[in-house]
C-alpha cells in the first residue's frame, strides 16, 4: 500500500508542477483615506462619503448573460487605520417591492440584499463574502475556487445599517481590521475587490460590479482590486469569549411507567481566545461550551442503509473549517462528541495554507463504514485527537496539499495521512484528486462484536475529478476507489470497498427577458459502482430537466433507470420525480418534491416500490413574523403485496423578530413510522411516534455576544403505549467577545 500511495503523490506532485492558467484582466480602483469620522446609522451624511471610491454594480450575470442592470446600484469604498467602510445606494424604480424581513443572521437569501467580497491576501483563490439586506441583516462566507464552496457558517463580527428610502434603500456598513486577515506591509496594499446585488422580482436579478466570463470555471479569481490601501492597524488582535450556561436535563430512565426525574443543575463556565498572530490564527478553548440554539433537523431514516449527515453547528469548530476541506470527507469535527479542551491554529504565508487543530474528548464516536451499510460503536474512554493541513497555491489556479488526521487512546489508533490538489489544464478546464492512506486498530472486544479486522490493519483510497465549466456547457468525470480497509474515524466516510466511476453533461439554455423561460437546463448522467473483487453493485444513469421562469418558479423531472446488487440479488429498479417551486411574492415561497419507483427493501432483503411527497410552505406576515412548514410523507409497498411501511416528518418553525439583533423561535417536530409486521420477515415495531417541541429567546449583539435561553422537551409513543414526555431541558447561556 505505501509504494502505492507514493507511486500516486509522485504522479500528482509532478502534474502539478505543469499547471498554469491565463490570468484574466481587471478593474483597479483607488481608495483613500475617510476625510472624517463615520456614524453606521445608514444616514450617508458625513463628509467622508462624498469623498469615497465609488465602484457601480453595472453587470447582470444570472439570470441574465452579463447584460446591464436593470437597476442603478453605486457602492462607496473608503478607510481608516482601523476600518474598513462600505456604503450602497440602491435605488429601485417601486419601493414598495422591496423585500426586506428582520431575521436572524446568514438566513434571508430571499431578501433583497447588496454584497461585495474581499480577496485580502490578493491570490485569487479565496475570498470573504458579505451580504445586507434593507434593514441591515447580516451575512458572511468564506468563498474558496481551491474547492468551489460557500461556507456560510463563518462568522465576524462587523457593524451594519440599512435603511428603506423613497428612492431604494441605503446600506452602511464597518469591518474592523482586527476581524480580517492580510499580510503586513510597509507599503500600500492591493485587495481583490466585488460589489453584488440581488434584486429578486419575478426573477431573482443578480448583479455584479464587472463583467462575468462564463468560461472561465472560477469566481474570486475574477474580482476586481482596490489599491491605496496602506497604515492599517489591527491592535492587538486579541479576542476573548468568556461563556456561562446554566441548564437542568430531566428524564424518565423507566419507560413509560416511571416518573419524569428532575435532572440536577448544572453551571458551567468557558473560555475561547482568539489570536490573531501576523498572518496566523490561534483559537484556544478550556470547558468549551458547546450548546447548541437549535436541535439537528429531525432527517427519516426508514429503509437506510448508512449513516447520516449532520453538519456542524459549534462555533469553535465552524472557523477556520474551510483551511480542512477536502475532496474526501477525511475531517468532520462532529466526531469531537465532548471535549476537554480544543486548540486551532491556521493561516497563510505568501502561497502557503496551513492549518492544525487538537482536542482532547471525552469519549470516542466510531462509524464503521462498509459496502452493503455502516456501524456505530461508542468507547466510553478518553481520545486525543490531531489534524495538520498544508496547501501550496502554484500557478494561477492550481494547488497542492497534504493532511494528517491521528485519533488515539490507550488500546485504540486511527491515523489518515494523504496528498490532495487541483491543477488547472485552462481557464474551463480543472483536474482535482485526493489519495488517502489508513492505519488503524480497534480494541479486541470491540472489534470483534463489530466484525472489524483484528491488529494494526492498512487502507487506501483515491479520488480523482475533472470538470469542464463553461458558458453553455458543463460535463464532469468522477473515479473514486476505497479499500474495504480504509477508516477515516476523524472523518465521515460511510461507504468503503468500492470502485465508482461516474460522467455527466450538462447543456444550459439562456432565455431573453419577457421570455417564457430563463433557464433551461438538460443534463444526462450515467454511474457504475462495484466492490473490490468486481461485483457490480450499482449500474444506472440520470436524466433530468430543469426549468426556470417567471415568479422565480423552478420545475425540475428526473428520470433515474439503474440496476443495484444487495445481499446477492440484482434488482432492476426506474425512478422518476419532480420538483416545483414558486415564489410569487417576497412574503410567500412554496415548493413540492415528489418521487415515486421501485426500491429495495433492504430490512427485509426483497423488491419494494415507493412514494414520496414532500411539500414546503415559507411564509412571511409583515417584517417581522416568519413561518416554515415542511411536511414528508413515505410509503413502501410489496409489489401486489400491500403496504408494508408509511413514514412521515412534520416540522414547524415560527418567528418573530423584535429587531435584527432579537427574536422569539418555537419548533415543532413530529416524527411517525407505522409497519406492518404481517408483511415483514423480521420482528419489528408496529408503531413509533416521536414529538419534540423547542422553545428560544435570543439577543445577539454580534456573532459571539449573545443571551439565550430555552425550554425543549421530547416524547414518545408506541402501539401500545400513549405519547409519553422521555425529556425535558432547560437552559440558559450569556457570552460576551471582548476584541482588544
Amino acid at each position: 500500500m505505501r509504494h502505492s500511495l507514493l507511486s500516486i503523490t509522485l504522479l500528482l506532485l509532478a502534474t502539478s508542477l505543469f499547471a498554469q492558467s491565463a490570468k484574466p484582466p481587471r478593474e483597479t480602483f483607488s481608495l483613500t483615506l475617510a476625510t472624517s469620522e463615520i456614524r453606521v446609522d445608514g444616514v450617508l451624511d458625513e463628509p467622508a462619503w462624498q469623498q469615497a471610491t465609488v465602484i457601480p454594480v453595472t453587470t447582470e450575470w444570472n439570470p441574465g448573460d452579463n447584460t446591464p442592470a436593470l437597476v442603478r446600484t453605486e457602492s462607496l469604498v473608503t478607510f481608516d487605520a482601523d476600518t474598513l467602510y462600505i456604503a450602497f445606494r440602491a435605488y429601485d424604480p417601486d419601493p414598495s417591492q422591496i423585500r426586506a424581513h428582520y431575521a436572524d443572521r446568514d438566513t434571508p437569501f430571499l431578501d433583497d440584499t447588496v454584497g461585495w467580497m474581499l480577496d485580502t491576501y490578493n491570490d485569487r483563490r479565496r475570498g470573504y463574502q458579505f451580504r445586507v439586506n434593507p434593514l441591515g441583516v447580516q451575512m458572511d462566507a468564506i468563498s474558496s475556487d481551491v474547492d468551489f464552496s460557500e461556507d456560510w457558517s463563518f462568522d465576524l463580527i462587523w457593524d451594519s445599517a440599512g435603511r428603506i428610502t423613497d428612492e431604494g434603500y441605503i446600506v452602511e456598513v464597518a469591518i474592523p481590521m482586527k476581524q480580517l486577515r492580510f499580510p503586513r506591509a510597509d507599503g500600500e496594499m492591493t485587495w481583490g475587490f466585488l460589489a453584488m446585488r440581488d434584486y429578486p422580482r419575478s426573477s431573482r436579478h443578480r448583479l455584479r460590479s464587472t463583467y462575468n466570463d462564463r468560461d472561465l470555471g472560477c469566481f474570486v479569481c475574477q474580482l476586481q482590486s482596490v489599491d491605496g490601501l496602506r497604515d492599517l492597524s489591527v491592535g492587538r488582535n486579541l479576542e476573548l469569549t468568556p461563556t456561562v450556561t446554566a441548564a437542568r436535563d430531566d428524564s424518565r430512565d423507566d419507560f413509560p411507567d416511571g416518573p419524569l426525574v428532575e435532572g440536577e443543575k448544572d453551571l458551567d463556565a468557558g473560555l475561547t481566545v482568539g489570536w490573531g498572530l501576523t498572518n496566523m490564527t490561534l483559537s484556544a478553548t478550556i470547558n468549551p461550551d458547546f450548546s447548541q440554539i437549535e436541535a439537528d433537523t429531525v432527517q427519516l431514516d426508514v429503509n437506510e442503509r448508512f449513516a447520516l449527515f449532520f453538519p456542524e453547528k459549534r462555533p469553535f469548530y465552524l472557523e477556520g473549517s474551510d483551511f480542512f476541506d477536502t475532496r474526501l470527507n477525511a475531517v468532520f469535527t462532529r466526531t469531537v462528541a465532548d471535549p476537554d479542551f480544543g486548540l486551532k491554529l491556521t493561516g497563510k504565508q505568501g502561497s502557503n495554507a496551513f492549518g492544525t487543530m487538537v482536542n482532547r474528548d471525552r469519549i470516542n464516536n466510531l462509524i464503521f463504514p462498509g459496502n452493503q451499510g455502516s456501524g456505530f460503536a461508542s468507547i466510553d474512554q478518553e481520545v486525543d485527537s490531531a489534524v495538520v493541513r498544508y496547501r501550496r497555491d502554484l500557478g494561477e489556479r492550481s494547488t497542492l496539499g497534504a493532511l494528517y488526521t491521528g485519533r488515539q487512546s490507550d488500546d485504540y489508533s486511527n491515523h489518515v495521512y494523504g496528498l490532495d490538489g487541483s491543477w488547472a489544464l485552462g481557464d474551463s478546464d480543472t483536474v482535482r484528486y485526493q489519495v488517502i492512506g489508513s492505519s488503524t486498530a480497534y480494541p479486541d472486544a470491540l472489534a470483534i462484536d463489530n466484525g472489524q479486522p483484528l491488529g494494526t490493519f492498512e487502507g487506501l483510497g483515491y479520488d480523482l475529478r475533472y470538470t469542464h465549466n463553461s458558458k453553455d456547457w458543463f460535463w464532469s468525470a468522477n473515479y473514486r476507489d476505497l479499500d474495504e480497509d480504509l477508516r477515516a474515524d476523524h472523518g465521515f466516510i460511510t461507504r468503503v470497498d468500492l470502485k465508482r466511476a461516474s460522467v455527466g453533461v450538462n447543456r444550459t439554455f439562456r432565455g431573453e427577458e419577457g421570455s417564457w423561460f430563463r433557464v433551461l437546463d438538460v443534463f444526462v448522467g450515467a454511474d457504475r459502482t462495484e466492490n473490490q473483487d468486481g461485483t457490480i453493485e450499482e449500474n444506472g444513469g440520470d436524466i433530468n430537466v430543469s426549468y426556470q421562469g417567471p415568479l422565480q418558479t423552478e420545475i425540475s423531472v428526473g428520470l433515474a433507470p439503474n440496476r443495484e446488487h444487495f445481499a446477492g440479488v440484482d434488482y432492476d429498479n426506474f425512478r422518476r420525480n419532480l420538483f416545483f417551486q414558486m415564489r410569487p411574492t417576497g412574503d410567500v415561497s412554496y415548493d413540492i418534491y415528489i418521487g415515486a419507483g421501485e426500491t429495495i427493501d433492504f430490512v427485509n432483503a426483497r423488491q419494494a416500490e415507493f412514494l414520496q411527497i414532500s411539500p414546503s410552505l415559507d411564509l412571511n406576515i409583515g417584517r417581522r413574523f416568519r413561518g416554515e412548514l415542511d411536511y414528508t410523507w413515505q410509503e413502501f409497498e410489496i409489489p401486489d403485496g400491500g403496504t408494508f411501511l408509511e413514514a412521515e416528518l412534520a416540522r414547524l418553525r415560527l418567528f418573530y423578530h423584535f429587531n435584527r439583533r432579537t427574536f422569539l423561535r418555537a419548533i415543532l417536530q413530529q416524527r411517525s413510522v407505522e409497519r406492518d409486521q404481517n408483511l415483514h420477515v423480521v420482528e419489528v415495531e408496529p408503531e413509533v411516534d416521536q414529538f419534540f417541541t423547542q422553545l428560544l429567546f435570543s439577543y445577539k449583539v454580534n456573532a459571539r455576544t449573545v443571551l439565550l435561553a430555552g425550554y425543549g422537551d421530547e416524547s414518545l409513543g408506541l402501539q401500545d403505549i400513549s405519547s409519553t414526555t422521555t425529556g425535558r431541558s432547560i437552559f440558559f447561556k450569556i457570552g460576551y467577545a471582548w476584541i482588544l
